[in-house]
């Protein structure tokens, strides 16, 4: 296949790169930080040292980021796990997945778990993420576009969730935000069938926020983040809070939880917080 081209260009003029390696790059304008996946010519396929540098991206966020978004370059936002990973060989200074396969229970535990840390840090409460997605956005790259709070995607989108068919399960955090964007039954459907997900059905069911055509995707996503950080960040800060704990609380709950949080922005706003 020939190498994607550069297509799409940042949604702003990075004020400074904090980090850029392994196919990762971290830049940050004041507010707004935008993560970059930056190996078009495979797709933006991953592997565990780009799942590092993610999580590393996450670390080195500085206090002033409200936003972060998460864009790739090429005709494709990810192709999901390179399959090199699959090989005896795995990748170089790796341990491949069949050497994991062979480790103790805990071994492989620790190990899954270190490469989710790479798509946990997008559903910080002090964030909003927002995933720009174009072309294929497969497995691995569909599940790193759930680990966003938001998602726009362009009208040539395709997510498929890969991992069952290949006699695996998806495992890089993905299958809670799915049950809960599409319910469980399309969910099921998406993920043993493995079949497209394209841009209209993504935003009928709530998978995605909204479709725009390819050329448009960087400014929509840029109009979104101007739009949220138009609200005091406190006061976003706590609705997203709120929201996602109304998944898990009971009406009562949610409504203490309401009236507290609501009681902290009043005081806020009197000059009366702590």
């Amino acid at each position: 296949m020939a190498s994607p081209e550069h297509d799409l260009d940042p949604v702003r003029d990075p004020v400074s790169d904090v980090l850029d390696k392994d196919g990762v790059r971290l830049t940050v304008d004041d507010s707004i930080a935008t993560v970059t996946l930056t190996n078009p010519a495979k797709r933006n396929a991953q592997s565990p040292a780009l799942w590092r540098a993610l999580a590393e991206a996450g670390r080195l966020l500085p206090g002033s980021v409200r936003v972060v978004l998460l864009r790739a370059e090429g005709k494709s936002f990810s192709a999901g796990l390179d399959r090199q990973a699959f090989t005896p060989e795995g990748f170089d200074g790796e341990p491949s997945f069949i050497d994991l396969a062979r480790g103790s229970d805990a071994e492989l535990d620790a190990t899954i778990a270190e490469y989710q840390e790479a798509f946990t840090w997008w559903r910080r409460s002090d964030l909003v993420s927002v995933a720009a997605v174009q072309g294929h956005a497969i497995g691995a790259g569909f599940q790193l576009a759930l680990a966003c709070d938001l998602r726009v995607v362009a009208d040539d989108v395709q997510f498929a969730m890969r991992e069952t068919s290949l006699g695996l399960v998806p495992d890089l955090t993905g299958t809670h935000p799915l049950v809960g964007l599409v319910g469980y039954a399309r969910a099921l459907e998406i993920c043993v069938t493995g079949r497209f997900v394209t841009a209209e059905e993504a935003v009928n069911t709530g998978l995605a926020n909204l479709a725009v055509p390819r050329d448009q995707l960087d400014a929509a996503v840029g109009d979104l983040a101007s739009a949220i950080l138009a609200a005091p960040r406190d006061a976003v800060v706590e609705t997203k809070a709120l929201l996602r704990s109304a998944q898990t609380h009971t009406y009562e709950a949610q409504r203490t939880a309401e009236r507290q949080s609501q009681a902290r922005r009043l005081r806020d706003l009197a000059g009366l917080g702590e």
